[in-house]
């Protein structure tokens, strides 16, 4: 069971990736930035959610959240500092 939780949690982190991928035009370190920061989030959220209170899914949709915010501001500022240079 364990295994098909990590293979749900792997496959929502590639398919974040493979959706940005598929942009339009080039993304903005905004967007890559929350892209990044949520894929990484999802999947250290679901190790300690699962570590901590064995609710994978929650802590993975918490991580996943705070980790495109997290990263949207980042890149957000990247963006800033571009324009101005």
């Amino acid at each position: 069971m364990k295994l098909g939780k990590k293979m749900q949690i792997g496959t929502a982190s590639l398919a974040l990736f493979v959706l940005g991928a598929c942009a339009s035009g080039p993304l903005s370190n905004r967007e890559k930035g929350a892209l990044i920061g949520g894929g990484v989030g999802a999947g250290s959220g679901a190790l300690i959610g699962e570590a901590a209170a064995g609710a994978p899914g929650a802590g993975a949709a918490i991580g996943g959240a705070a980790g495109a915010i997290g990263g949207a501001l980042v890149g957000d500022e990247r963006d800033r500092q571009e324009r101005y240079e």
